[in-house]
């Protein structure tokens, strides 16, 4: 079944793409949720032109994106967490600390939007994944310290 997504939707794809889903997924879920439309033609032939009018927006989006990319690989954020005797923290560290991390170098990020790919369980440093665009990606340096 193809739809054609409304919103970004992690693992499936980015606004406005058209993409192949399982029916009972698209029909019982995207669909009813507001996440997707279901691709007909006059749908896609909608679609075509709303990237057109877009396309000079995007482009600009993009620029800010790419800027906001090299800005965050010159960052180390320091992120406080109590540590216990054995060098291991107490919980996670989450994205949500992460992005007000981020804020309070005033940067404003959505934590939906940050990924951290190794559990962060010690101190120490690290490294998540900030997506800004659907073309721009961004890693952003993190150190653990103890309160």
């Amino acid at each position: 079944m193809e739809v054609i997504l409304k919103t970004d939707i992690k693992g499936l794809g980015y606004k406005n793409d058209l993409v192949d889903v399982k029916p009972g997924y698209g029909r019982n879920y995207l669909i009813p949720q507001g996440f997707a439309v279901l691709a007909t033609g006059s749908n896609k032939r909608v679609l075509a032109e709303n990237i057109k009018q877009a396309a000079h927006k995007a482009e600009k989006i993009k620029t800010e994106a790419e800027n906001l990319a090299t800005k965050l690989e010159g960052i180390t954020l320091e992120i406080k967490a109590k540590i216990g005797e054995s060098g291991k923290i107490f919980g996670k560290v989450t994205t949500l600390q992460i992005s007000d991390a981020l804020a309070a170098q005033g940067i404003e990020i959505d934590r939906k939007k940050i990924s951290i790919n190794v559990p962060v369980q010690a101190a120490g440093e690290f490294e998540a994944e900030v997506d800004l665009h659907r073309e721009v990606k961004s890693n952003v340096k993190f150190v653990v310290v103890g309160e």
